[in-house]
């Protein structure tokens, strides 16, 4: 990926995490912003967005589909490119399946056998 790119990508990063902390309110569910992938073209951009919490979880996405266009609005007004790219914004549970991967990387890990004192 280019290097101008990797700097969209990361701008727009950190504006939308910010824009989602000012502009909009998940009752007791952590929303972020894990990573943001501009096409080449800059006209769309695909958010993956992570949620830590279980109830209402279902609800974010098409919350975040509702504010779509204020989102950009505002996002129009703190970067300034030549096309504010239209956003696209999918879940990403990466987070969740890497701490799966480690609970049952502990199950299976065998415990250390203590050998009695001589």
């Amino acid at each position: 990926m280019k290097h101008r790119l990797l700097r969209v990508n990361e701008l727009l990063k950190r504006e939308l995490s910010a824009l989602l902390v000012r502009e909009m309110s998940f009752e007791n569910l952590l929303v972020t912003v894990n990573q943001v992938d501009v096409t080449p073209d800059l006209k769309s951009a695909h958010v993956y967005i992570s949620v830590l919490g279980s109830l209402g979880r279902k609800e974010v996405l098409p919350k975040l589909e509702a504010n779509r266009a204020a989102l950009q609005s505002a996002l129009s007004k703190h970067v300034v490119l030549k096309y504010t790219p239209h956003l696209v914004f999918h879940l990403d549970d990466s987070i969740e399946r890497g701490s799966r991967v480690l609970k049952i990387l502990q199950e299976i890990e065998p415990s250390p056998v203590t050998e009695p004192n001589e």
